[in-house]
Formats: C-alpha cells, structure tokens, sequence
C-alpha cells in the first residue's frame, strides 16, 4: 500500500476516535464565547475531524505528485470521506445540532453515489471523484465543522454562517449526485 492510500486509511481509522470524543459521555467541561456555549469535547471532536478531513487533500496531492495514483485510491479515498461525513452528521443529529431531514438527503446521497461506483465497478470501470463531487466534499466538511463548534466564531457576529453553509451543502450534493448520474448513465444502462 503506497503513502497517499495510508493516509486515506488512516482518516478511516480516526472515526472511531472521533465518535468516541462526541458520544462518549466524558465532561471536560464547557467553554463559552460570547453568549454561546461549546463543550471541550465538542471541540476536540471537531478538531479531530478537521484534522481527518485535512488528510483528504493530502493524500490526493501526494499521489498526484509523487505519481502514485492507483484504482484502490480512486475507491478508497471518496468511501473515507463518506464514512467521515456520515458519521459526523449522524452524531450532529444525536446531538440536536443538525436537522435530520437535511442529514437523511446528504446521506442518500452518499449511498446512491457508491452504489453506482460498486456498479460501474463491477463492469471493470473505476470512476475518479470529479471536481463538482470535490467542491460537494469540502462544502460538506465546511458545514460540518461549524456545526461541531457551534458556530464559533460567527455567532460573536450573530451570523448564521452554521446553517447557511449546511444549506449550501445540501444544494452541492444533492446538484452533484444528479450531475454524477446524468455523467454515468449511459454506463448504468449498458451494464448487464
């Protein structure tokens, strides 16, 4: 396994760690900023996921400039990041911090895009993350983190800066799911 497929393991391995900081039932006590409060675990967490999120341009720039771009790495890199996202949306949801309907779309979504790539796999066909699906990605991680730190530093401002960048994810996902499927379709249809 070369480096830039590591890396992409390893931000697989970081969801358990970072499931264990949100859910677990540690106090580490509360920060406040403002009038808006954060737990420090909530913070570690979304530390932690930045951090794994990071790895997602890092492993894509080293295998493209080390030339170590391979089909394992085109399969594996966007399945971590789905699992990431996922597993941070489901826990925003349990922490009331994210409607689920908005969750449920994103991770449909998700589900019906790999399903396609386990199809046109399966006809011998490897499909590479596009760039709408990279924008989707880091709109998604964008959101995301927000939310995890409650809209730090935003609320000082009382701007919604959370909610607006999870409703621009939502738009980027939902467009580049429908753009993923109008791309592929003739390979869908033609497979047996």
């Amino acid at each position: 396994m070369n480096l830039p497929n590591k890396i992409t393991v390893s931000r697989i391995l970081l969801i358990p760690v970072f499931m264990v900081i949100m859910l677990a039932p540690f106090d580490w006590g509360t920060l406040y900023a403002g009038e808006t409060s954060i737990p420090v675990t909530h913070l570690a967490g979304a530390i932690l996921f930045i951090i794994a999120s990071t790895t997602d341009w890092i492993d894509g720039y080293y295998a493209r400039k080390l030339n170590m771009v391979t089909n394992l790495g085109k399969f594996l890199d966007p399945l971590a990041d789905k699992l990431l996202v996922s597993a941070a949306l489901i826990i925003l949801v349990e922490l009331g911090l994210a409607p689920s309907w908005i969750v449920i779309i994103i991770i449909s979504r998700e589900f019906a895009v790999t399903g396609l790539r386990l199809v046109l796999a399966g006809e011998g066909e490897v499909v590479a993350a596009n760039m709408l699906g990279k924008i989707k990605t880091w709109a998604q991680i964008i959101a995301i983190s927000a939310l995890l730190l409650h809209n730090i530093p935003f609320s000082y401002l009382s701007f919604p800066f959370a909610d607006i960048a999870l409703w621009v994810a939502l738009f980027f996902t939902v467009y580049s799911g429908w753009d993923y499927f109008a791309k592929n379709k003739a390979a869908l249809l033609s497979s047996k």
